[in-house]
């Protein structure tokens, strides 16, 4: 990676529409390291490589998470900053703070009861597949995957409906580039609301277990470590049960009545985890100082992202039978790998799994070749899924 190379801007339509050509072409020109812009003047170091990202995910010293020398160098207007900067949260910090913030937030998911949460998604589902089970035709994105994530979310983290309704306005506009700062407010309002409820009446869920934590955690890293749970589940979750439907269906292997399939739902969900993750790069770290890493230097305070659908499809790792391999980076690595993918498997299967029970016949609207992608440098996602079906009574709500 000389220092002269032009860097490849990944938030554009042609990267969404084939990243994968993408990734094959950075590896012939680059090899495991790819100069990068993660959005126009905004430099960035891509690791393709799947052992290089290993060394790295697992080497905090060198390669901490801590954005706070970066952020300082960009505009606060920065299209990606929001996504990137440093809060009091498990995600942006390093070292025993991290640990700390660590500890707290995997009590809280840990105390997620897995078994309770198969009737969850089913009493969330069902009610979604009525309001487009009779019409025959539907965005699966919009339509069901994400309203049954948020409203999952909702309920894992103690939310009441009309605070979930606030946390949902706030977290779009958020996304929202004209309307930011007031989704930023009007989420943090509503969490702030959440925690003062949870510190005074808890309950069974993730909230009141981050407020009642040993770690003793005040209300402000209560709020960024919330909205890091939402953040952390929302995009991904969505994208990886309309991205593994896609999958299903149009790959012949999860035909014959999906029921009778040669290969399962989770068969799909890994295949999808290594092919095309629903955050396909990301775990950014920012080195302390400049570091030589297969032979190039990585400059100081430059984030370093790892492509996990790179890695994954990395061709030193790549080939043979991945049938029930797990060994994708999907869920990132080292100290600051997901620690709710049990959780986030387990919503992810059954929201097919209820959709697919009710509706069997599904396919796909248009080509699939007319599907779009939205662009961005760090998720792979569709714009929809529109879909097909023959139309179906409203289901019995439980």
């Amino acid at each position: 990676m000389a220092s002269g190379d032009p860097r490849i801007l990944l938030d554009t339509p042609e990267f969404a529409a084939d990243p994968h050509g993408t990734y094959r072409s950075m590896r012939r020109q680059h090899g495991s390291l790819v100069p990068i812009e993660l959005s126009p003047g905004v430099p960035a170091t891509l690791v393709i490589g799947y052992r290089t990202a290993l060394r790295i995910l697992n080497d905090p010293e060198h390669f901490p998470a801590d954005p706070r020398k970066w952020q300082d160098s960009v505009p606060a207007d920065c299209p990606v900053r929001p996504m990137m900067q440093w809060y009091p949260n498990a995600l942006r910090n390093a070292g025993t703070v991290h640990a700390r913030y660590r500890q707290a937030y995997v009590t809280s998911i840990d105390g997620i009861d897995l078994h309770a949460m198969h009737a969850t998604v089913e009493r969330i589902a069902i009610p979604l597949i009525n309001t487009f089970c009779e019409a025959g035709t539907a965005d699966l994105q919009a339509q069901y995957a994400f309203p049954l994530v948020f409203e999952v979310l909702n309920q894992m983290v103690g939310c009441s409906p009309e605070l979930g309704e606030r946390v949902a306005t706030g977290m779009a506009a958020l996304f929202d580039t004209v309307n930011a700062a007031w989704g930023m407010q009007h989420l943090s309002e509503a969490l702030l609301e959440l925690i003062a409820l949870r510190r005074a009446e808890p309950g069974n869920d993730v909230t009141s277990r981050l407020a009642h934590h040993p770690a003793d955690l005040s209300d402000e890293e209560m709020l960024y470590n919330l909205i890091s749970f939402y953040g952390a589940a929302i995009e991904p979750q969505t994208n990886l049960i309309t991205n593994t439907l896609l999958l299903m269906l149009t790959d012949d292997r999860f035909a014959g009545g999906f029921l009778g399939g040669a290969m399962s739902t989770r068969d799909a969900l890994d295949e999808v985890l290594f092919n095309d993750p629903p955050m396909a790069n990301f775990s950014i770290t920012f080195p302390r100082q400049p570091v030589l890493i297969d032979n190039t230097w990585l400059p100081a305070h430059q984030p370093v992202v790892i492509s996990l659908a790179g890695c994954n499809n990395d061709p030193t790792i790549a080939g043979g039978d991945r049938h029930g391999n797990r060994s994708h980076l999907a869920w990132g690595g080292g100290p600051h790998a997901c620690p709710a993918r049990s959780v986030a498997y387990l919503v992810v299967q059954d929201a097919i799994d209820q959709l697919l029970d009710a509706l069997p016949d599904l396919r796909l609207s248009v080509p699939k070749d007319q599907l779009t992608w939205r662009p961005g440098p760090f998720h792979r996602a569709m714009t929809g899924l529109p879909v097909m079906f023959p139309k179906s009574p409203a289901l019995n709500v439980l």
